[in-house]
This record gives structure tokens, sequence and C-alpha cells, in this order.
């Protein structure tokens, strides 16, 4: 982008006007960022503290967890701020941040996770050789990988985001900056770099999981050749974070997808006269019986 675009200040329409349903969804999204801190956090300090868990599977899943705090970092507590102040303007160095970081954690997750499905498959199916694969520094190798593949991807959509000029009013149909509403009030081209956009994420997505679904083929065929119940459960359970991990990660972009329709068409119903009623009277209901019973 061109010197005179450092200047331009961006407006984020947020979800919705209504000051009811804001509150609500701040209310939502607040005790989600505070349960997610809590959790992460927690899993970080019992991996550096607790000896028993001072193994590569824990030093990966502490990892995430730091990713997770970031990434969550990035998006929502601005998004709150802007609800309770009511100032919805955004910098332009502010939007390029917030672009970088999301982008930056999110596919550092993916390329963490494939890492992860190494460190499982090397343990069930090599375990002699598992002390020398996954020693610390090997580790601290994947891990460093990961980040500077992240960067690698980012960096040529970068490199043509910060040429792009706005001659449309600088609206941002979104509570945060995202690619698709800035490339509908950009006056430049836009097609090679979307082209550019959706290779890259599909080459990521498909990369990753790859590699997750080929470690786990190997560690299921592996385990199923255990010779008792007791084994092949101990071997699943040693699995089971991870797994979970890969659920809602990639069943998160499905949803991020989704939710993007999914949730402005929910607040435009929301916003119906009518239904904001009947909303607030059951919440009035629910507080009166929650009273009554105490």
């Amino acid at each position: 982008m061109k010197n005179k675009s450092r200047e331009i200040e961006f407006i984020l329409l947020g979800l919705t006007d209504d000051i009811f349903l804001q509150m609500v969804i701040f209310l939502f999204l607040f005790f989600s960022y505070i349960l997610s801190l809590m959790g992460n956090f927690i899993i970080i300090v019992l991996t550096l503290l607790d000896p028993r868990l001072k193994t590569p599977m824990y030093f990966f899943l502490r990892n995430f967890s730091l990713l997770e705090i970031s990434f969550t970092t990035v998006c929502i507590p601005r998004f709150l701020i802007s609800i309770l102040t009511g100032d919805r303007t955004i910098s332009y160095s502010g939007c390029v941040a917030q672009l970088f970081f999301f982008f930056l954690l999110g596919i550092t997750e993916f390329y963490l996770l494939a890492a992860m499905a190494y460190d499982r498959y090397v343990a069930i199916c090599k375990p002699l050789r598992y002390p020398n694969t996954t020693k610390s520094k090997v580790c601290y190798q994947l891990v460093l990988s990961s980040w500077e593949t992240a960067v690698l991807i980012i960096f040529p959509p970068l490199l043509l985001g910060l040429k792009l000029d706005f001659c449309a009013p600088k609206v941002i149909d979104h509570f945060l900056c995202d690619t698709s509403p800035i490339f509908q009030i950009s006056c430049t081209d836009t097609h090679f770099i979307e082209l550019t956009n959706f290779v890259l994420a599909m080459m990521t997505l498909v990369v990753t999981f790859l590699l997750v679904v080929f470690s786990y083929t190997f560690i299921i065929k592996t385990i199923l050749k255990f010779p008792s119940v007791q084994q092949r459960r101990k071997a699943f359970s040693t699995c089971s974070s991870h797994m979970v991990v890969v659920s809602i990660t990639y069943g998160s972009c499905i949803f991020y997808a989704k939710a993007r329709v999914t949730l402005t068409k929910g607040v435009a119903v929301l916003n119906e006269p009518q239904v904001k009623e009947a909303l607030k009277h059951v919440l009035q209901k629910t507080v009166r019986q929650h009273f009554d019973i105490n």
C-alpha cells in the first residue's frame, strides 16, 4: 500500500447496532475469552511445574496453548473494548497488525498439529527410536519450523496486500480486520491476491490434514496389532488430547466459514422487534425464577 494509506482509518461495523444485543454478545465473548485464558494458562503452568508432564507430547501441547492464548487475544479484546467505548475505528497499521498475527498464529497452529501427530506416530509406531527422535532439540526445531512455515506462507499475500488502495468508504463489514471485507472496499484489482490466498489456505489445510491422517492411519494399524485390550486402550489414551485438539481446530475452520453467514442472519433475526422482546422476556423470566428459588 502507498504511504498515504498509512494514515487511513477504517470503521469496523461489528455485528449489530442494538445495545441489548451488543451486551449479550459482550458477555458471551467475555466469559468465553476468560475461560479460554484460564484453561490454557492452567495447561501451561501444569506442564512446566509437574515433572511427570516433561514429555514431548506436553511440550507441544504447552506451545499450542500459548498459540491459542495469543490467537484469541488478537481477535476478542479489541472487539470487547469497541462494544464498551463505542469506538469502532481502527488505524491502517492496527488493521495490518491484526491481519498479520491472525493468519500467522492460525497457520502455525495447523503445522504444530502436524508436528504433534508426528510425535504420536513415533511414540507408538517407533517406540525404540522415540527417545532419540524426539529429543529436546528436535522438539524445538519442529515448533520453530511451524512458525517459519507460517511466515513463508503469509509473506506473499502480505506484500500484495500492502499495495492495495482504498477509494470506497473505509467501512469494514466485520468486527475484525479480515481479508474478504477489506477486498470489498479496495479499488485495486484483488483477483490475484484472492487466488493466492485461496491456494495458500488450501495448501495449508490439505498438507497438514494429510500429515495428521497418515500419522493416525499408521498409529491405528499399530495399536490394533497389540495383543491385549489394556495395551490398546492405553495407547489410544495417549493420543486422546491431540485428537480432541485436531477435531476442534479443523472443525472450527468449517464452523467459521458457516458461522460468518449464520451469525449475520442470526443477528438480523434478533434485531426484529418481536424476537427482541421475546428474548428479553425469557431472560427476565429466567432471572426472576432464579431469585425466587434462592
